[in-house]
C-alpha cells in the first residue's frame, strides 16, 4: 500500500471518531417547555417540577412558556411547527387527544406533526356535589333528576375538556337530564360550585380535597376502576352502577421530524427527573400518580385516548360550543 492510500485509508478509519468529538454536545442551548395552559394547574405545576430536575439532567436551562388559549390548540400548534431539533417541548393533556376529534380544521395533526417523548403524571377525577343540593351518591343524583321541574347543572373546565366528557358520559349512562355550564379553567367552575350555582363538577381529586374533607363540598364518587390509594374511602361510580373513568394526565411531546437519539436522551431525562425525592414528594402530596414509560407506550396511550373520545364525542355530538 503506497504512503497515499495509506493515509486515505487511516483518514477513514479516525473521521467518525473525530467527528463526533468535535460535534457540539446536545443540548448546546436553553430548551423550551410549551404548556398550553394558564400557569397555576396541575399540569403547569407538574411542567415546572419536571422542568426543574431536567435542567439538572441536561445541563441546560428548561424554561416554562404558557401559551394558553383556544383550548390549546395555539400552544400546541407553535410546538408542532418549532424545529425539530428537540430544544422545544411541548407539554399535553387529555385536549390534546379531544382536539383530533372535536376541533374543525386542527392547524396540525397531532397523530402526524408530533411525536411522543413520555408521560409524565396523572390526576384521578372525582364527581362532587354541592352540600345544599342533597345529592350525595348517584342513587341521590337519580333521585333528584325525577323530581318534577328539576334542573341540574355540571361544570367544566371548558367545552370538550375531560370534565365535559365525564359529565356527558354520565348523562348518558344514568338517562337524565343534566345541562352542561362551561366555564375558561377549572378555578371559575369551582367558585361557581362552591357557590351553590351549579349542582356537580368533574374535576382533579388534588384540587377538590381540601374541599370534600371540610364539607363545602360532596364527594359523590371517584372516576376510578377501582377505589383511589389517595381517596379509599369514596366509593367508585362504578360501585354506584356506573363505568364513568375520567382523569387529567400530561405528558411531553417534540415535533416529528426531531432525531430518535434526540428523543431518547429526552425520555431518559424525563424518567430520571420523575424518580426524584422532588418530584416524587411533590406528586405524593399532591395525589398525582407518575406515570413514566417509554416514548412507544405514550403513543399507544395516545392512539387509544383519541379513539376513547372520539366514541364520546359522536355519540353525544358535542360540538366545540357544545
Amino acid at each position: 500500500m503506497n504512503r497515499r492510500h495509506l493515509l486515505s485509508a487511516l483518514g477513514a478509519t479516525l473521521l467518525p471518531g473525530w467527528a463526533q468529538a468535535q460535534a457540539p454536545a446536545w443540548p448546546a442551548r436553553p430548551l423550551k417547555l410549551i404548556v398550553p395552559f394558564p400557569p397555576g394547574g396541575t399540569t403547569d405545576l407538574v411542567a415546572r417540577l419536571v422542568a426543574t430536575q431536567m435542567t439538572a439532567t441536561l445541563g441546560q436551562p428548561v424554561v416554562v412558556d404558557n401559551k394558553p388559549g383556544a383550548g390549546t390548540v395555539i400552544g400546541v400548534d407553535a410546538g408542532a411547527k418549532a424545529a425539530p431539533d428537540g430544544l422545544t417541548l411541548t407539554c399535553v393533556a387529555n385536549s390534546f387527544c379531544v382536539n383530533q376529534t372535536l376541533v374543525k380544521n386542527l392547524p396540525y395533526d397531532g397523530l402526524r406533526d408530533l411525536r411522543p417523548v413520555g408521560l409524565m403524571g396523572l390526576s384521578e377525577h372525582v364527581l362532587v356535589s354541592h352540600p345544599g343540593s342533597g345529592i350525595r351518591s348517584l342513587a341521590d343524583l337519580r333521585a333528584a333528576a325525577r323530581q318534577p321541574g328539576a334542573r341540574l347543572s355540571y361544570a367544566s373546565f371548558g367545552s370538550g375538556t375531560s370534565a365535559h366528557l365525564a359529565g356527558e358520559m354520565l348523562r348518558e349512562q344514568m338517562g337524565i337530564e343534566l345541562t352542561h355550564i362551561p366555564y375558561k379553567g377549572q378555578a371559575p367552575a369551582l367558585n361557581d360550585l362552591l357557590g351553590g350555582q351549579v349542582t356537580l363538577m368533574f374535576g382533579n381529586w388534588p384540587e377538590f380535597r381540601a374541599h370534600v374533607q371540610t364539607g363545602k363540598l360532596v364527594a359523590v364518587g371517584m372516576a376510578t376502576a377501582q377505589r383511589s390509594a389517595y381517596a379509599p374511602d369514596i366509593p367508585t361510580l362504578a360501585e354506584q352502577g356506573v363505568a364513568v373513568e375520567s382523569n387529567s394526565w400530561n405528558g411531553l411531546l417534540v415535533p416529528t421530524s426531531t432525531p430518535d437519539a434526540v428523543v431518547a436522551r429526552l425520555n431518559a431525562a424525563l424518567r430520571q427527573a420523575l424518580e426524584t425525592a422532588a418530584v416524587r414528594e411533590a406528586f405524593a402530596k399532591g395525589s398525582i400518580r407518575s406515570l413514566a414509560g417509554t416514548p412507544e407506550q405514550f403513543g399507544q396511550f395516545i392512539r387509544s385516548e383519541v379513539a376513547r373520545y372520539a366514541q364520546v364525542i359522536r355519540s353525544a355530538h358535542i360540538s366545540a360550543e357544545s
